[in-house]
């Protein structure tokens, strides 16, 4: 499973999560830190990304267009960089099944 993390989550989640996600990027990583969100959908179904995101855009785009991409929306508002490692890595069975399945979206809090 590889994730590509928005731009409104830490560049930092791509090392604390390595040994779950090896192949994961964060949207800096490839210069995508203030591409639109169409763009950054493209380079995710492009290169068979799923999204983590907190921004609800991606939540609507995925039921306007479907996957892929598929998008993981964490919907936790704000909150630490810890948080969100925490709910990614205590969740990595749920995030398995739904990177199986054919949904295209999958909500963490």
């Amino acid at each position: 499973m590889k994730l590509l993390l928005d731009q409104n989550l830490s560049h930092r989640l791509v090392d604390s999560l390595n040994d779950l996600f090896p192949e994961s990027i964060h949207v800096k990583d490839v210069n995508l830190e203030r591409s639109t969100d169409s763009v950054v959908w493209d380079y995710a179904k492009e290169n068979n990304y799923i999204i983590v995101s907190k921004d609800s855009d991606f939540h609507q785009r995925s039921f306007f267009h479907g996957p892929p991409p598929k998008v993981i929306w964490i919907n936790k508002g704000n909150c630490s960089t810890e948080t969100i490692l925490t709910i990614l890595r205590t969740q990595f069975d749920s995030i398995e099944i739904f990177s199986k399945s054919k949904s295209s979206f999958l909500v963490l809090e």
